[in-house]
């Protein structure tokens, strides 16, 4: 058992001050007055539900900046998709756990308590499986069991090319399975997951998007997922959406509701390019947007249709994708920005009236958590012990009080806020720094430098 006690903390019920919060078998048992101090409580300022990061490819974490070079012609999400390409072709099993514990890490220090890994590199350069067809996948469970961050391991199916079932080629081969692969390949990794993780993590799947599938594939696809999560990329690019059209005869977002049995089990990310009447449909079948704010912004991807998907109700999370920079604050800081600019508007992400830097933390902790399938993001009795305790008193945050927290910790706090994370209940993350902070990050170094050396 653990007690945390917080001077504040925001709970299912609102604010309330001098709290205690009893963890067990990682959960939260009870939410109590906690005036009075017992020996061994971690004493922290303000207590959070801690948000699930929904959407995360770890293995480009170690590819941040190194695609900010300008070359002749246009830079778009496809030449940088070429790059991404060349790099992966490099990566042996031993640099993709390295990479993954540190971004898993950096997640957990910035305020993640839980990560959805969309995984879709599967096999060795030129596409041959490994000797255990889930090397990769276990990988990711070593890294995700050594930070103690809560995973919702996402396979990917990728059986195509690009749009019409075109041939995979090039770096798209070590993400190649046909369907019946797939199958294996998902119920191995949810076998090893469940020997080597927690009770918390899930392995749900991923059918890439409808440019890297055929639909026969999505059917059986979103079988496999049993009851667990179902994510897919939609409509990301202009080109995207054109391509599927001519292929398909509709638009990414209306074919898929069109032609698969859409709810809370999905998650659907990215969706920058919709209708109006695409946003109204896919908010209310009950899908989470996966909003993915600074790697749409890094990639030119475009703004997300904010105001009308929430003024229909739809649910919304925010993942680090890409994660060329792992930081909760400005992806929720870049979410709500990039609809000012676009709508010419302030405080834009809220349905009504009220405190956007709430709507936007609470928003995304409630979504995340669907999103994920974990009993998360809020600080109930009976929900996964996701919490995270922040520093309100230093000149960002020592005014406000109330909602105003949240604001000032979406839009003018600093990124290292964070002192404490638990992770259902696993207190990983202690005065700011993860407990495996400094073996982690050595043994990335020193992976990261026999990998630079063979590109």
């Amino acid at each position: 058992m653990q007690r945390i006690l917080a001077r504040r903390a925001r709970t299912a019920e609102g604010w309330q001050a001098d709290v205690a919060v009893t963890l067990e078998d990682g959960q939260i048992t009870a939410v109590q007055d906690g005036q009075s101090h017992e020996s061994g409580d971690v004493q922290v300022d303000v207590l959070l539900p801690a948000l699930g990061n929904l959407h995360s490819h770890t293995f480009q974490r170690a590819m941040a900046g190194m695609t900010e070079h300008r070359a002749a012609g246009q830079d778009s999400f496809w030449t940088w998709r070429s790059l991404m390409y060349r790099f992966v072709d490099q990566l042996t099993p031993e640099d993709y756990e390295a990479i993954a514990a540190l971004t898993f890490m950096e997640m957990m220090e910035a305020g993640y308590a839980a990560v959805g890994e969309f995984h879709y590199v599967h096999h060795t350069p030129g596409g041959t499986p490994y000797a255990r067809l889930t090397e990769l996948s276990d990988r990711v469970f070593a890294a995700a069991a050594e930070t103690g961050i809560g995973l919702t391991h996402l396979p990917v199916l990728y059986s195509c090319g690009g749009a019409g079932e075109q041939p995979l080629a090039g770096g798209q081969l070590r993400f190649g399975n046909d369907i019946e692969r797939f199958a294996t390949l998902v119920t191995q990794a949810r076998a090893h997951a469940a020997r080597a993780l927690p009770s918390d993590a899930r392995v749900g799947v991923a059918p890439h998007s409808l440019r890297a599938i055929c639909p026969a594939d999505l059917a059986e696809a979103v079988t496999l997922a049993e009851d667990n999560p179902i994510h897919i990329h939609i409509a990301e690019q202009p080109r995207e959406v054109e391509e599927i059209s001519t292929w398909l005869g509709a638009r990414p977002v209306d074919w898929l509701l069109a032609n698969a049995e859409v709810d809370a089990q999905w998650c659907l990310i990215h969706a920058t390019h919709m209708t109006e009447a695409e946003t109204v449909a896919m908010a209310r079948s009950g899908a989470v947007a996966g909003l993915c704010p600074i790697t749409e912004a890094n990639l030119g991807d475009g703004p997300f249709n904010g105001p009308l998907y929430l003024q229909n109700g739809g649910a919304f999370g925010v993942g680090s994708d890409s994660n060329v920079r792992i930081a909760l604050g400005e992806e929720l800081r870049t979410l709500e920005y990039s609809q000012r600019l676009h709508h010419l508007q302030r405080n834009v992400m809220i349905a009504g009236e009220g405190s956007v830097g709430a709507a936007l933390y609470l928003g995304a902790a409630s979504g995340g958590a669907r999103a994920l399938g974990r009993n998360s993001g809020r600080i109930v009795p009976g929900a996964l012990a996701d919490l995270v305790a922040i520093d309100a008193s230093g000149p960002a945050l020592c005014t406000l009080d109330g909602d105003a927290v949240l604001d000032g910790l979406c839009f003018s706090a600093p990124d290292r806020i964070v002192t404490d994370m638990w992770s259902a209940g696993r207190h990983r993350v202690r005065s700011g720094r993860h407990v495996e902070h400094d073996q982690i990050v050595q043994t990335y170094q020193t992976r990261l430098q026999a990998l630079l050396s063979r590109i």
